[in-house]
């Protein structure tokens, strides 16, 4: 099995929409109502939003791709990019996804070592992330990544209140 990460191109941008789709549907989408699930992908992976987020010089988009096929993808952000800590040291992974056609083959593991790459170009001395308290599954790989819980904040998921564990972990 051929494995690589490679960073996400501009004109890249139909294939990763389809891909954020997909995966956010597959992860979420029994657990949400359709309703609230449709509001969430036609607000956050709009066209005009993901193309705003690919062209930001402080989001990074990477693909992992097995035997040269898309399996998932890793968006990271520094600096103002991120979403709520906007720390200049500090490096959020916003998305980690990989299709459930590809799960249990070490690619979240694969992304994640993108993701240490990433803060290490950038010199930020912890990272973080947002994962939804009932995703015990991320929450598990996390914590076996070094990541530890240090606040809630709340998700807005269509119309439904949800909540999310932030989780750090520090590189110094």
């Amino acid at each position: 099995m051929g494995v690589t990460v490679e960073i996400v191109s501009k004109d890249q941008f139909a294939p990763l929409q389809a891909l954020c789709i997909e995966t956010f549907t597959e992860t979420y989408g029994s657990q949400n109502t359709k309703s609230d699930l449709e509001n969430y992908l036609e607000t956050n992976f709009n066209s005009a939003q993901l193309k705003k987020e690919l062209e930001n010089p402080q989001s990074e988009f990477y693909y992992i791709k097995v035997d040269g096929a898309i399996a998932g993808y890793l968006k990271v952000n520094v600096g103002d990019a991120q979403t709520e800590i906007k720390e200049q040291n500090g490096l959020e992974i916003e998305r980690i996804y990989v299709s459930k056609a590809y799960q249990g083959k070490k690619l979240g593991q694969s992304l994640f070592e993108k993701a240490m790459e990433r803060a290490r170009f950038h010199k930020t001395a912890f990272l973080w992330l947002g994962v939804w308290d009932q995703n015990t599954n991320a929450i598990g790989f996390y914590e076996r990544n070094g990541f530890k819980t240090f606040d809630t904040h709340v998700f807005q998921l269509g119309d439904d209140m949800q909540t999310d564990l932030m989780m750090k972990l520090d590189l110094a």
